[in-house]
């Protein structure tokens, strides 16, 4: 089999994690020069996973839309003082974090007609449909483990959904906490005790 041109062959093939980096540290840099244009493939890149999780923060889409549209404006703003010294990535998570906690203490006193459950989120046209029964339960234990979620303390819950639905190291979500390994370890434990209490006592 002939070799494809290396050129070619970049085209037509996943580039690696390093490759991803490589690219996304040279946007970071372009845009913290004034490229619009480079801002904006960075947004493209990582606005589906950062609106995910503003909406299984929040569990309200138009919330979640503000605060994610908000989140990256101000990161704009503060690119220049980015120095890269954690991804990108995580310091957005931070600037999401915090800005899903205003939101929260915000809207504390009155109710949203638009909230919704992690069942919704979780829906995707690409996933294979099941049958009524089994849609019924799986939205219901859905639902639950959003009820269970929300009644957990502010820092236990950031942790849990940071590590177990974001999919972060305990590394990564410390630096986005700003605490320590050990204080996320922590964290984590209580979290799945606090849970797995509620859960078996709920009914």
């Amino acid at each position: 089999m002939t070799a494809l041109p290396a050129s070619i062959d970049l085209l037509l093939t996943e580039p690696d994690a390093a490759l991803r980096e490589d690219v996304e540290q040279q946007k970071i840099r372009a845009a913290q020069a004034g490229d619009i244009g480079a801002f904006e493939w960075l947004v493209q890149r990582h606005e589906e996973r950062m609106f995910g999780f503003c909406c299984r923060w929040l569990r309200c889409t138009e919330d979640a839309r503000e605060v994610c549209q908000d989140m990256f404006v101000r990161a704009w703003q503060a690119l220049p003082e980015f120095e890269g010294r954690a991804k990108f990535s995580r310091w957005l998570y931070q600037i999401a974090l915090n800005l899903c906690r205003d939101r929260l203490k915000s809207r504390f006193s009155r109710q949203r007609e638009n909230t919704i459950g992690l069942n919704e989120l979780a829906e995707s046209p690409s996933c294979p449909r099941n049958s009524p029964d089994e849609s019924a339960g799986l939205n219901s234990e859905m639902e639950k483990l959003g009820r269970g979620l929300a009644l957990l303390p502010e820092k236990l819950r950031a942790t849990l959904m940071l590590i177990t639905m974001e999919g972060l190291s305990h590394q990564e979500c410390a630096e986005v906490l700003n605490c320590s390994v050990r204080g996320v370890e922590g964290r984590l434990y209580r979290a799945r005790q606090m849970l797995m209490q509620w859960w078996n006592e709920e009914r």
